[in-house]
């Protein structure tokens, strides 16, 4: 890997080759899979490559030790928890690379992860960003997803989630790609402004890939890039009260935020009722309390939101018709959490 010091400064001489990939990696309390992580990313064929762990103020010292040790890798202090969203934004800030990778701390990739993103790269140029086939870790004949599926009301969800992995598939179009293992051209990435850190985290990633949509830009899943994924690991699992009100909270923002006025009047009520659905399953599992929460967060913040509408309908490119293209029509895609992939041919 590029050699870049943790301490390091501009003038320095470890600064004078830019290397083509930066991965970045915001660590919180990670100190059982940072390790294995880091040592998944030592073994890629691919070697044109800086790694920016970007810490959270995590009280385990694991992104410290790891940098302690392997003087390549570049660390970053934030100092306390300022979420995903702004680590992952002051990641891209001090990163070098013409792509930025983005990889969870609980997410091991394959040795031929971004050997195959970077083909893709290549092979698509007209395209900016990539997302990885991510399985199971505890059951890798799973899917964690494989892209990232926006419903026509209003819905995200990672498509295939838990579902039988079905194996090598050509490359095609999805809404958008998963932030725990992707690829993006870092300067794109920078000049949408990154993550939007009033989300902090959750569902900042598939509000990137809308803006993304909104500025005519498509994303491509790469299933040949592989990752295992532990998923949310740091925050409780995926069903913990924190992610649950999160996810709630931001999936609303980012409804509000991004649907092209059309499509936005078109999809309320679809919205509503998914909500209801949704919660519906929730009170089965006896798991109201955080979604509630969430759901009046995101009300009650709906200025926030509001205001985030002004800034990205202002920057739009495109129209409801173009998002809803992107979009999966079919209730039984997200009722199931079904892959929902767009075949494109190769070009060049």
């Amino acid at each position: 890997m590029a050699r870049a010091g943790a301490k390091d400064k501009p003038g320095s001489p470890v600064f004078s080759g830019v290397p083509a990939v930066s991965v970045v990696i915001v660590t919180y309390g990670c100190a059982d899979t940072l390790p294995r992580c880091l040592a998944d990313l030592k073994a890629q064929t691919f070697t044109d490559v800086e790694v920016v762990l970007v810490d959270n103020g995590s009280a385990d010292r694991a992104a410290q030790d790891a940098a302690a040790g392997d003087p390549s890798l570049r660390l970053l202090e934030n100092g306390a928890n300022l979420g995903f969203a702004a680590a992952v934004n002051r990641g891209a800030a001090i990163a070098r690379g013409r792509w930025m990778a983005l990889l969870n701390p609980d997410a091991y990739p394959r040795a031929d992860w971004l050997q195959q993103l970077v083909a893709a790269a290549e092979t698509h140029p007209a395209v900016r960003t990539f997302g990885s086939r991510q399985l199971m870790a505890d059951d890798p004949g799973r899917l964690d997803g494989l892209g990232d599926v926006m419903s026509v009301a209003g819905y995200p969800f990672r498509g295939g989630y838990r579902h039988r992995d079905p194996g090598p598939q050509p490359v095609g179009e999805v809404f958008s790609a998963c932030g725990g293992a992707m690829l993006i051209d870092r300067a794109l990435f920078l000049e949408l402004g990154g993550f939007d850190e009033r989300l902090f985290c959750y569902c900042e990633d598939v509000d990137l890939g809308y803006r993304l949509r909104l500025a005519g830009e498509t994303a491509l899943i790469v299933p040949d890039a592989v990752v295992l994924h532990e998923g949310s690991a740091s925050s409780g699992g995926p069903r913990s009260d924190f992610a649950v009100f999160h996810g709630t909270r931001n999936r609303l923002w980012v409804f509000v935020k991004n649907t092209p006025p059309i499509l936005f009047w078109f999809s309320l009520p679809l919205h509503v009722l998914a909500t209801l659905v949704l919660f519906a399953r929730h009170a089965t599992r006896g798991e109201l309390a955080a979604p509630w929460r969430g759901l009046m967060a995101g009300l009650k913040g709906i200025g926030v939101a509001l205001e985030a509408r002004r800034e990205a309908q202002a920057a739009r490119k495109v129209g409801s018709a173009a998002i809803a293209r992107a979009m999966s029509w079919s209730p039984l895609d997200l009722l199931l959490r079904r892959v929902f992939i767009q075949r494109r041919p190769p070009t060049r």
